[in-house]
C-alpha cells in the first residue's frame, strides 16, 4: 500500500462533497497537501473559513468557465475577494459543446482574473482549459507578464506543441489517473519534466474504485505516474513535493 503522507492533490473541490467539513478533515488528517479549489466567489468565505487553521489544505478563490453564463457579474464579488488569498482557481476557459455559447464572456472574465492577478502579484493560478489551450496561453502570455504568478494547467488536454509552448511560458501541469489511463493524455504526460507536474484527483468528478474520488487517492495517480516513468513511488513522492516547494517559492 502506498504512503498517503507527503502526497499533494493539487486540484479537488472539497466542498462539492455531501460534507463540506468532513471532507477537509480527512485530507488534513492524512497530511495531504490539498489545493480546495472553489467555482463561485460566493462559495469563498465557507471555504476559507474551514481552512484558514488548516496545515495541509488550502482553499482558492474561483470562477469556473462553465459557470460564466449565469455568474459573469460574480467578477467583481470576485476581485473584492482575491487580497485575501495567494490560490487562485478554478478559472480558465472551456469551448466543450455546453459552453462554446458563453466563449466570449469566459473570454472577457479569464482576462479579468488575470490582469487583478498581474497587478497583485505572487498568486498561484489553477487554469481550466477545455478545448481552448492556445486560446488559455494566449490571454496568460498577453494579461499576465512573467513574474511572480505562477500557473498550473489542470487536467490538460491540449496538443504536444501546445505543450511545449506552455512549458516555454514556465506553466506547470496538475495530472489525475484518469488521464493516466488515456493513451492519448498518457503519450503527452510523457513529454512533460519531471520538474513541472503535479498531482490531482479532481474529485469528486473522478472516480476510484467506483467512489467519488477523494484527496488520499491521488496515491493511485503517484503509482500511475512511477510505473509510466520506470522510477520507485519514493523519489516521485519527493520530487512531486519538490516542485510544490518551489512553486510555492517561486510566487512569493
Amino acid at each position: 500500500m502506498l504512503p498517503i503522507q507527503g502526497l499533494i492533490d493539487f486540484h479537488c473541490h472539497l466542498d462539492l462533497y455531501p460534507d463540506h467539513a468532513a471532507a477537509i478533515h480527512e485530507a488534513e488528517a492524512a497530511g495531504v497537501f490539498t489545493l480546495a479549489v472553489t467555482t463561485t466567489p460566493k462559495a469563498w468565505p465557507r471555504n476559507h473559513e474551514l481552512t484558514r487553521k488548516t496545515k495541509h489544505v488550502r482553499a482558492a478563490l474561483g470562477l469556473h468557465p462553465q459557470l460564466v453564463s449565469s455568474r459573469a457579474a460574480e467578477i467583481a464579488l470576485w476581485e473584492s475577494l482575491l487580497p485575501q488569498t495567494r490560490f487562485v482557481g478554478e478559472v480558465g476557459l472551456d469551448a466543450g459543446p455546453r459552453f462554446y455559447k458563453s466563449l466570449d464572456a469566459q473570454k472577457a472574465v479569464f482576462t479579468q482574473v488575470l490582469k487583478a492577478c498581474a497587478a497583485a502579484g505572487g498568486k498561484i493560478i489553477s487554469v481550466h482549459s477545455v478545448r481552448t489551450a492556445t486560446a488559455v496561453l494566449d490571454h496568460i502570455e498577453e494579461h499576465l507578464p512573467p513574474g511572480s504568478n505562477r500557473v498550473i494547467l489542470h487536467w490538460f488536454n491540449g496538443s504536444k506543441s501546445e505543450a511545449a509552448r506552455a512549458i516555454e511560458m514556465g506553466c506547470y501541469f496538475s495530472v489525475n489517473s484518469n488521464m493516466l489511463k488515456s493513451e492519448r493524455a498518457t503519450a503527452l504526460i510523457k513529454t512533460l519534466p519531471f520538474s513541472r507536474l503535479l498531482t490531482e484527483t479532481d474529485g469528486p468528478f473522478t472516480e476510484t474504485a467506483g467512489r467519488q474520488s477523494k484527496p488520499t487517492d491521488v496515491a493511485e495517480t503517484v503509482q500511475l505516474l512511477a510505473e509510466l516513468h520506470n522510477t520507485p513511488v519514493s523519489t516521485l513522492i519527493k520530487k512531486m513535493n519538490q516542485n510544490l516547494r518551489e512553486l510555492l517559492e517561486q510566487s512569493r
